[in-house]
């Protein structure tokens, strides 16, 4: 650990790998306000998120030896951790469970009204599916989980440019498919 009370990228994953509590609190918490606010856009549910968070942090601790310095930097590892972590809740049965729950209870009783469904996703992923699969992944993280054009290159560990490229790529594509 340097004098300032931080570590340098290699001090800290050195220091992880050798299980060292006080950097893994270090990683906490530096990291996980980061990581939770990358996973909360996705299950878009803050009790969710933190469980997701906990399951991040634990997978982090458990597979810190498979990190690999030359595949990108540690902060990638995690994030790429998140958002599987995020994609697996999505996807588990007792999640899609409660969001049925949820959006009934949301609907009925959100204002005393009954509210109406939004309708502007529906279909359109017919039109997404007519993409690349390289075009429509960036779509999906640009436009429905709200990332950002500088995240999605370092999720996909591709140039800024390359994503950008693609994203406009991929909209004349769906504006041809929308006509």
């Amino acid at each position: 650990m340097g004098l300032t009370g931080s570590y340098s990228e290699q001090e800290l994953i050195t220091a992880l790998k050798a299980r060292d509590d006080q950097a893994f609190s270090y990683l906490y918490d530096h990291y996980s306000g980061s990581l939770y606010s990358i996973i909360l856009q996705i299950v878009k549910r803050p009790e969710a998120a933190n469980d997701v968070l906990q399951e991040v942090f634990i997978n982090i601790w458990r597979k810190i030896e498979s990190y690999d310095p030359v595949k990108g930097r540690l902060f990638t590892w995690m994030l790429n951790i998140s958002r599987n972590s995020s994609i697996d809740m999505l996807r588990s049965k007792n999640y899609q469970n409660s969001q049925k729950n949820q959006e009934i209870t949301d609907t009925v009783y959100g204002n005393g009204l009954v509210t109406q469904t939004n309708i502007d996703h529906i279909g359109i992923s017919k039109f997404l599916g007519k993409l690349r699969p390289e075009h429509r992944v960036l779509i999906e993280l640009a436009y429905f989980q709200g990332y950002t054009h500088d995240e999605i290159a370092e999720i996909e560990e591709i140039p800024l440019g390359t994503v950008k490229t693609r994203i406009r790529n991929a909209l004349l594509q769906l504006r041809d498919y929308l006509k």
